[in-house]
């Protein structure tokens, strides 16, 4: 048993022995030299080697060849200085050329000056002065540095390339030049074989046909396509598009953003705002939901249209924007609801659509549930509904010009004087004009019916409620409210004291008054389910653990 011990107490011995031997650096080789002298004066300790017209100085360092024109060697050190046309290789993988060279043999690190090229097969640097570390396959600089590839240029002020990695990390006043983009950053890590660049810090790409800024990203070189955060604003198609994350495709033409998204149109003076939007520029489209809120400047007034999703078609001289499902409009004189919505800005249209009835709706609906599903517009006080509602605005003014509503026209207006009373007018169709942006008169056709609340102009004493029924009639409103009624057919009908009136016979079939539906600000445009936090980011991505690391100072 204690010669078993023996036995391994010396082998443990003889291992750590000589793997303490194996982590001793070795000594640097003196291959060739021309010849060699000593000046302990100047240079105590160093054996001076120069070359002769025949041999140049070569010196050897575990894989490492340098070759120079003179080298102070210190063997004792094992370090050396060399200078005059260096040449550093290492295998095929590296080759260097520099003025001058210091070499450290204990920690095989390099500090490489004047006219440095470094070159790999996939890769050139050039730069002033270039620290290497053989043990981390690292090299970086703090002077300004050009580095050529394939394809592109970049420069920078400091970088760092990690070899194993095939990787470079740029640091201050960052440009890449290629043929089809430039790209300027505070930081970006390159990989040299799979091209393509991490950003940190202000960053900008521009392209042929668009400009990414951000302050993080990642962006495919070969593909042009990238994910972008931090500020990100893509400038596209005569669009500023901007999100909480950005992805770009050039060769598809496509973008893609979430949370907090905006697409500014420029040409169209519009902005669409969300928290998802697609952009398909070969199809001249846009795509916003979650929150989709579009704003149009009509006479120098911003219209508000918010919709589950809003589409944007078309090229930018007939630009059409949809929007699909329980679509809610405000404007400063103006609001609105409807299922859906087509605005063409280029003939000043606009139309308010209602949900087509399933054919279970068709047989059970009443005509007050047709009525509350259709589309519908407040003017003031004044109540206006129908199947289909048209607002049509001067294309050269961009004034509203005119309204025209058509199927089951119903006008509601809360009589101020009575508690329960209102004004009402229905019929098949109605036109209507306005007088500098202000609704002026329509005129009703059609099966015209209307109960009317009459009153004594002296003491506003009620004289009696007024149900008609005519072909026309013809209505103007005043500070928006109706204030006076001309019949253009001869009318039928009768006035009838309050108390001979039952109160189901003072409203007209299909009567339903919709104020809790009117959105009276931005606010209520949007419902529970807009202002609930359900916008997880779609676009998923990890940057490298990695990317705070600094580069060592001179």
């Amino acid at each position: 048993m204690q010669q078993s011990f023996r036995i391994l107490a010396f082998l443990i011995a003889f291992i750590l022995v000589h793997t303490l031997a194996a982590q001793e650096p070795k000594i640097i080789e003196i291959r060739q030299a021309g010849g060699s002298t000593q000046d302990q004066v100047q240079f105590p300790g160093a054996n001076i080697l120069f070359k002769n017209p025949e041999k140049r100085v070569i010196l050897f360092h575990e894989g490492a060849l340098i070759e120079s024109d003179l080298a102070y060697f210190y063997a004792k050190d094992n370090f050396f200085k060399a200078t005059g046309e260096v040449v550093f290789t290492q295998g095929d993988s590296l080759r260097m050329t520099c003025n001058s060279i210091e070499y450290d043999g204990k920690t095989k690190t390099a500090l490489a000056k004047g006219n440095v090229n470094l070159k790999r097969p996939d890769m050139s640097l050039n730069t002033e002065e270039l620290n290497l570390d053989r043990i981390s396959n690292e090299a970086f600089y703090n002077t300004k540095g050009i580095i050529i590839d394939s394809a592109s240029t970049l420069t920078s002020n400091q970088g760092r390339y990690f070899m194993n990695q095939k990787k470079y990390r740029f640091i201050s006043n960052v440009t890449i030049d290629n043929p089809e983009y430039n790209v300027n950053s505070d930081q970006l890590d390159y990989y040299t074989e799979l091209n393509q660049a991490y950003l940190f810090g202000n960053s900008k790409i521009k392209g042929e046909a668009y400009t990414i800024e951000c302050e993080r990203g990642f962006y495919d070189l070969d593909r042009e396509r990238g994910v972008f955060k931090k500020n990100a604003t893509l400038y596209y198609d005569n669009k500023i598009i901007k999100g909480d994350s950005l992805y770009f495709e050039s060769e598809s033409d496509y973008a893609a953003a979430t949370k907090n998204v905006s697409i500014l149109d420029s040409l169209n003076n519009s902005i669409i705002t969300g928290h998802y939007g697609e952009i398909f520029k070969a199809k001249d489209s846009a795509i916003i939901t979650r929150r989709a809120l579009a704003v149009n400047i009509i006479d120098n007034d911003s219209l508000f249209i918010h919709a589950d999703t809003l589409v944007a078609t078309g090229p930018e001289e007939r630009r059409i924007l949809r929007a699909y499902y329980d679509v809610r409009i405000l404007k400063s004189d103006l609001r609105g609801r409807s299922d859906s919505l087509y605005l063409d800005e280029s003939i000043g249209l606009t139309k308010l659509l209602n949900k087509p009835l399933s054919k279970q709706q068709e047989q059970v609906y009443t005509e007050a549930d047709r009525n509350a599903n259709n589309p519908v517009l407040w003017f003031d006080k004044s109540q206006m509904s129908g199947n289909q509602i048209l607002l049509i605005s001067d294309t050269e003014t961009n004034k509203l010009d005119s309204l025209k509503i058509s199927g089951n026209v119903f006008i509601i207006e809360k009589d101020t004087l009575s508690e329960k009373g209102f004004q009402q007018i229905k019929g098949g169709r109605l036109d209507g004009a306005f007088v500098e942006s202000k609704l002026d008169n329509v005129v009703i056709k059609k099966n015209t019916e209307m109960v009317y609340y009459l009153y004594n102009d002296k003491d506003l004493e009620l004289i009696g409620i007024n149900k008609t029924t005519c072909s026309a009639l013809k209505m103007y409103f005043e500070e928006g409210q109706i204030s006076d009624i001309t019949f253009l057919v001869e009318p039928l009908g009768d006035v009838f004291p309050e108390s001979e009136l039952p109160l189901n016979d003072r409203t007209l079939k299909g009567f339903v008054w919709r104020k809790e539906e009117r959105p009276e600000s931005l606010n209520d445009l949007f419902d529970e389910n807009d202002r609930a936090e359900q916008f997880p980011e779609i676009l998923k991505f990890k940057y490298p653990e990695t990317e705070q690391e600094e580069i060592p100072q001179k």
